[in-house]
């Protein structure tokens, strides 16, 4: 893969234009770190209702010039509730000033239970609308992701894929190709589970660096968009600094593979 693609691609069969890098600011980069990122050309941008650093920085840098960016958030499967998607989407338009989003997901569903038909039809129902270009999903559930993209249910979809968690590879990946459905990553250091010395691994053996925990996602041609949740603006620039290496070597996989087989291995509980 030349580093030109590795950085930039097309959103499955959205059409949109995409840096395969995303930004999230779920744990409060400050607003310097998405000027930055907007500054380093990222396009794509994710944002939760209670994202406000991301909301002010959205809102000034997207003024006479909202096309160049691609916006997704969305709502769904609470711990206890759900929410009202139309209701969510409204806040969020109303929080970021814009007309659209180009993405919006259900989010949470940890089986297919909490996605039912109902909650298709209103996604479905909200992109008629014209205020959302494309929906999909937010899923732990590998299977119910495969059968999604085989049945072309959906135009996007948010799964976790990272070195201890190759799933994907078998129940997601070899599906997504049909109906060309666009898939965005997420945790791809594992919440720096990926970062840490797991018990049985050698003294002296080598850790992964975040960069490297995002190249390995990036380096799947079936991934259009890896997110980043840096918690700083120095963090956020080693580690793109360290992503535009491009895809890793051999070496470097096989690396990241066994060291993501023994954190794996060690079940330990994570989020």
């Amino acid at each position: 893969m030349e580093l030109a693609n590795f950085m930039h691609t097309t959103l499955g069969k959205t059409g949109l234009k995409v840096t395969r890098v995303g930004l999230s600011a779920s744990y409060r980069p400050g607003k310097k770190t998405i000027y930055k990122a907007v500054d380093e050309g990222l396009n794509y941008f994710f944002s939760f209702g209670i994202d406000t650093q991301m909301h002010s920085a959205l809102r000034e840098v997207i003024k006479n010039k909202r096309e160049k960016f691609v916006i997704a958030s969305g709502g769904g499967n609470l711990i206890y509730t759900s929410q009202n998607l139309k209701k969510c989407l409204e806040k969020r338009l109303k929080q970021l000033r814009t007309d659209y989003l180009d993405i919006f997901l259900y989010l949470g569903v940890t089986s297919e239970k909490y996605f039912p038909e109902k909650v298709r039809d209103e996604l479905y129902e909200l992109k008629e609308t014209g205020k959302v270009k494309y929906v999909g999903f937010s899923t732990h559930d590998r299977k119910l992701a495969g059968r999604m993209a085989e049945e072309g249910a959906l135009d996007v979809m948010m799964i976790r894929y990272n070195a201890a968690h190759r799933g994907a590879e078998r129940e997601i990946f070899p599906y997504v190709e049909k109906h060309d459905t666009g898939v965005i990553s997420f945790t791809a250091t594992r919440w720096r589970y990926l970062l840490r010395r797991p018990k049985g691994w050698p003294k002296d053996g080598e850790i992964p660096t975040p960069g490297q925990c995002y190249r390995f996602v990036l380096t799947n041609p079936h991934v259009d968009v890896c997110m980043m949740a840096p918690t700083n603006e120095k963090q956020f620039i080693t580690n793109l600094k360290e992503i535009n290496k491009g895809p890793l070597s051999q070496d470097e996989m096989d690396f990241m593979q066994k060291f993501g087989d023994t954190v794996y291995n060690r079940k330990q509980w994570f989020m």
